[in-house]
């Protein structure tokens, strides 16, 4: 039987977007769109030096036209007819400036090309002085404001980003009127939003990364901002009163965006969440196994029933009631720099070479041939001569903390390292080193769940790291000393918006049912190799006396707040 239920889920990556159309009873895919940010992709209003990553918002709406047009364009006319429902998920802590209309300030021609105007993506760290004072301040209330939140705010997070801008930019200061997550902004824009007062902020990220908690009724009272900074006084308290599970209608599509995308004008729009946590149930995420989506960071990912009696654990990225699975708490953790640290490495050895080759007079269709030669494929080789390595206790050794560490406990202060080089120090053995370092992060986020008497059952891969690299994964499952049963799915988070879309649309009772019926299964399993198991047990040991040093030693340069700005 022909279904005539279908269903979008669009996924906002770091560098691109992904809409998907697919069957909303059995998750066949009928269309796959993917866009790249123009403005992202020319590096336009970041520097990785200040460790800042802004986006515009019209990268977003041109990627949201584009892809979503093109998926219905791909499909029959009867199908596009029934399309029920779309959902969105995005990077987060993602947030902007927005006016009282719910515009983002860099729509307003003044604020055009004004990266404080624009969404602070994920990764960006300017706010580190902010985040180190939160933490501080909150040790002033009786209330610990942060316990929901591993217990450490972290620069990557919505109040941090927002007391950042209102210091640094006097006019965007002045004409914001509220702040919002990527993932709260998209159905708003969708369902036609003009007063910010009435966003339906999801608890997905405003349980993540703004400290919402309804054990504490809601977000920290007013005092708690304006005695950080008086300049947080402006804003309304609290920013916002309600969150909404991603099961939940946030309305329906408004005239304008239903003829822009092609779509029919009763289509619903789903409540937004964050892409990882997104990932999590298109990967059919399971109680008590650890979902670990790979991608330029990692974020894991793992849920528990409610009432099963798992006490706060420190140091993870937040535990929520409903964030993953409504009427599940959903715990997060991750690492800042994963396959970020493979791509570092890539550019590192190419990046000469290749200015060299457009500075030449070589002709230009020989150049891109050149190019294209020399970086495609460049660590899938580097993994397949690294495969074949020695390694001893001596090989080379790398700390992964190239963007901080996320977890556990959170520190943007520390920073990645290379040890025991020598003259044979080849790029295939520092890359092997890099992968090592980031499977042996993922070690230590393992080993802090089990020390918080978490009963992990299992690891689940996603993302495309775990797709593409046989040479990454099998090292993780050795280092881990776990199987990990990769997913099926090549669009994980655009499938785990589909499946949130169904279930909006009532195609299915909740997200379990989802998952059930429209999940792909699994491709593979990698089970860990025992006698190189033994070898990375030594080698983790030496990696965590490594880290405790390096973290002394960045700790103690910062000797007061004057080092912190």
């Amino acid at each position: 039987m022909v279904s005539d239920d279908y269903v979008i889920g669009v996924d906002f990556g770091t560098g691109s977007v992904r809409a998907l159309l697919a069957n909303a009873q059995n998750g066949n895919e009928i269309a796959v769109s993917e866009f790249e940010f123009p403005r992202w992709k020319k590096g336009m209003y970041c520097d990785s030096s200040k460790n800042r990553f802004r986006q515009h918002p019209l990268d977003y709406m041109e990627g949201l036209e584009h892809t979503v047009r093109e998926v219905v364009a791909k499909a029959d006319r009867g199908i596009v007819e029934n399309v029920r429902a779309i959902t969105v998920d995005t990077t987060g802590s993602t947030p902007v400036a927005v006016d009282r209309k719910g515009v983002p300030l860099a729509l307003n021609k003044a604020f055009e090309h004004n990266p404080n105007a624009m969404f602070f993506l994920w990764k960006d760290h300017t706010a580190i002085q902010e985040a180190h004072e939160i933490n501080e301040h909150s040790k002033k209330f009786a209330v610990d404001y942060l316990k929901y939140a591993g217990g450490i705010y972290s620069p990557e997070w919505f109040w941090a980003k927002l007391l950042h801008v209102l210091r640094e930019d006097a006019e965007v200061a002045k004409a914001c009127a509220s702040w919002v997550e990527h993932c709260d902004w998209m159905p708003f824009l969708l369902t036609g939003g003009t007063d910010i007062r009435e966003m339906k902020r999801g608890v997905c990220a405003a349980g993540h990364k703004a400290l919402w908690s309804e054990a504490h009724g809601g977000l920290p009272p007013k005092d708690f901002f304006v005695q950080l900074d008086p300049l947080m006084d402006k804003l309304q308290h609290p920013l916002f009163a309600r969150t909404y599970g991603s099961d939940t209608i946030a309305g329906k599509l408004s005239p304008y965006w239903a003829e822009k995308l092609g779509l029919p004008i009763n289509t619903l729009v789903g409540v937004g969440a964050l892409d990882a946590h997104v990932g999590a149930v298109g990967g059919q995420i399971e109680p008590y196994y650890l979902s670990k989506v790979m991608g330029t960071s990692t974020c894991d990912m793992m849920v528990a029933p409610s009432g099963d009696g798992i006490g706060l654990i420190k140091g993870i990225c937040g535990q929520v009631d409903g964030s993953i699975v409504p009427g599940m708490v959903g715990f997060e953790a991750g690492q800042s720099a994963f396959g970020d640290v493979y791509a570092w490495f890539q550019d590192l050895l190419t990046a000469t070479t290749f200015k060299a080759i457009r500075d030449s007079d070589i002709h230009e269709r020989t150049k891109e041939q050149l190019l294209e030669g020399i970086s495609k494929g460049l660590l899938e080789r580097l993994g397949e001569e690294a495969s074949r390595l020695p390694l001893s206790m001596n090989s080379e050794l790398a700390m992964d903390w190239f963007n901080g560490r996320r977890t556990p406990e959170a520190n943007p202060y520390v920073k990645g390292a290379l040890l025991n080089l020598n003259l044979g120090s080849d790029a295939a053995r520092i890359y092997r080193a890099l992968v090592e370092s980031t499977c042996f992060g993922a070690k230590r986020i393992v080993e802090h769940f089990g020390d918080n008497n978490v009963p992990l059952k299992g690891i689940i891969a996603l993302g495309g790291v775990a797709r593409k690299s046989n040479y990454v994964m099998q090292m993780m499952a050795d280092v881990l000393d776990l199987p990990i049963k990769v997913h099926n799915a090549e669009q994980t988070c655009a499938m785990g918006a589909a499946m949130l879309a169904a279930t909006v649309a009532g195609v299915h009772q909740d997200v379990q049912e989802a998952m059930g019926k429209m999940g792909h299964g699994f491709r593979t399993t990698y089970h860990p190799n025992g006698d190189r198991t033994a070898l990375y047990g030594k080698r983790y040991e030496l990696y965590k006396s490594t880290a405790n040093f390096l973290q002394d030693t960045c700790m103690g340069s910062i000797t007061g707040q004057e080092d912190l700005r």
